[in-house]
């Protein structure tokens, strides 16, 4: 059979985790083949392990192959040379790169043309789109326009995280134009509080951090909070001065009236 075999692992009816092949004919102009080296693991991936569809989305890879339409990616040929010195060219890897919950969007619309492809009505997003491949495998085929490239001061592991996590955080921060000068509320520290708070302090940011409990107190400060305030039992809630902005990074709502 012709064109490219990749293993890959799916969610199931049962929740079991089963390996499954995905085969493509061919990849088009306009998309990359990476051979995936590290994928993060998201709550979402959870969500979706009852569905027939692989799971991942935190991915990052070496890119394999490139469509004829593709000048942003490259594959490096590393030349082998034999004992009758004849030279054999070996493509065996190429640049790194990474990608997360969007796949693709219509590039045309409002907000494509905005810079919120995110907000595209006909976005493809990991869980609607595109259920035959995913970071749980050993390749991927992609849209160019929606992988980035991993710059070499950032490891595969450090940057598979970022793919959405990272990203969730980040996307928010710009969006609502965080300044240095503002005092950032982060609800929460698990995956995404984490990124938040680091993110939040090297932008300049007064960092204050809700927790239910002081047990990740020095953990928070560590990663460049301010202010930590414990929420549980609390009547009313004691820091220095107002916030301007509130990132609420629990699994569930907090008790907004506190």
């Amino acid at each position: 059979m012709t064109g490219i075999n990749f293993t890959v692992f799916k969610g199931s009816s049962s929740g079991r985790i089963v390996q499954s092949t995905v085969h493509k004919e061919s990849i088009k102009p306009d998309e990359v083949l990476l051979k995936i080296t590290h994928a993060g693991l998201c709550g979402t991936d959870e969500h979706f392990k009852t569905s027939d569809m692989v799971l991942g989305h935190e991915g990052v890879g070496l890119v394999q192959q490139v469509g004829t339409h593709v000048t942003t990616f490259k594959v490096y040929a590393r030349l082998l040379f034999s004992m009758l010195c004849c030279c054999l060219v070996h493509f065996n890897r190429g640049d790194r790169a990474g990608w997360g919950f969007l796949h693709n969007s219509c590039g045309h619309c409002d907000e494509c043309l905005t810079g919120n492809e995110i907000f595209c009505p006909e976005r493809a997003l990991y869980g609607i789109a595109n259920k035959d491949q995913g970071a749980f495998a050993s390749h991927a085929v992609w849209k160019a326009a929606f992988l980035f490239h991993i710059p070499d001061a950032i490891s595969s592991s450090d940057a598979a995280p970022l793919m959405c996590a990272g990203a969730s955080v980040f996307n928010a921060m710009y969006l609502h134009n965080i300044r240095p000068t503002d005092r950032v509320g982060i609800i929460g520290i698990g995956g995404l509080g984490h990124l938040a708070i680091q993110f939040a302090a090297r932008m300049g940011c007064e960092v204050v951090v809700f927790s239910g409990t002081g047990s990740k107190r020095e953990e928070a400060k560590s990663l460049g909070a301010t202010e930590f305030c414990a929420t549980t039992g609390a009547i009313q809630l004691e820091i220095r001065n107002p916030i301007n902005h509130l990132l609420v990074t629990t699994s569930r709502f907090p008790d907004w009236n506190l």
